[in-house]
């Protein structure tokens, strides 16, 4: 089976290695990104299967990356789970409108997280 690939685009060194790891461990193929702008890079390098995005990036934000590849034909069919701290109903409204997938709040449970992309990558 070929290893699905996911990247996590998260600015906090500490929990892109602690997602890294998590998803690793359940047979995933990971790369990490920790700014929108390298974030880009990867979706025309890579093609992952899956994007994990933090909103709060350096640069540009993660409302904009995920505009971006929603808004690319080569890359809108991608599933983008927004993992934030962010936790208003207008954050969370303004990443579904941006075209995120799921929308999920730090601190986060590991096994919720891997309900949703196990979910998302089967569809």
């Amino acid at each position: 089976m070929v290893k699905k690939k996911i990247l996590i685009v998260e600015d906090e060194e500490s929990l892109l290695k602690l997602e890294s790891i998590l998803l690793t461990s359940r047979g995933y193929e990971v790369s990490g990104a920790v700014d929108g702008v390298a974030a880009m890079e990867k979706m025309t390098t890579e093609r992952p299967d899956l994007v994990i995005l933090d909103i709060m990036l350096p640069g540009m934000d993660g409302f904009e990356v995920c505009r971006r590849i929603k808004g690319n034909p080569a890359t809108a069919h991608i599933p983008v789970i927004m993992l934030t701290a962010k936790k208003s109903s207008q954050d969370r409204d303004r990443g579904l409108a941006s075209g995120a997938s799921a929308y999920m709040t730090k601190p986060f449970k590991s096994a919720k997280i891997m309900e949703v992309i196990q979910g998302l990558l089967a569809a």
